[in-house]
């Protein structure tokens, strides 16, 4: 499993995330807000909100949404090499 060691929110509802490895970029996540559980992303305030669990290293927000990290570490490597 990957590890985030790193997170930053960004405007449009990205983030800059960094893994252990190394790998470092930035993930889209504008196709979920509004969407079930992602309902309370249409505040950016509360997107802008994002942590690091520090237990399972994934990206968390206090309304109780995680996402995977290998998830996001497929994101961001399949983004990295299409530059």
């Amino acid at each position: 499993m990957h590890q985030i060691i790193f997170s930053q929110p960004l405007k449009e509802y990205k983030v800059n995330v960094r893994f252990s490895d190394g790998l470092e970029g930035i993930v889209d996540l504008s196709d979920l807000v509004g969407k079930g559980v992602f309902k309370s992303w249409k505040d950016p305030k509360q997107f802008a909100l994002v942590v690091i669990d520090p237990q399972t290293h994934t990206l968390s927000w206090p309304s109780g949404i995680d996402l995977c990290p290998d998830s996001l570490y497929e994101e961001v490597k399949t983004n990295v090499n299409k530059t």
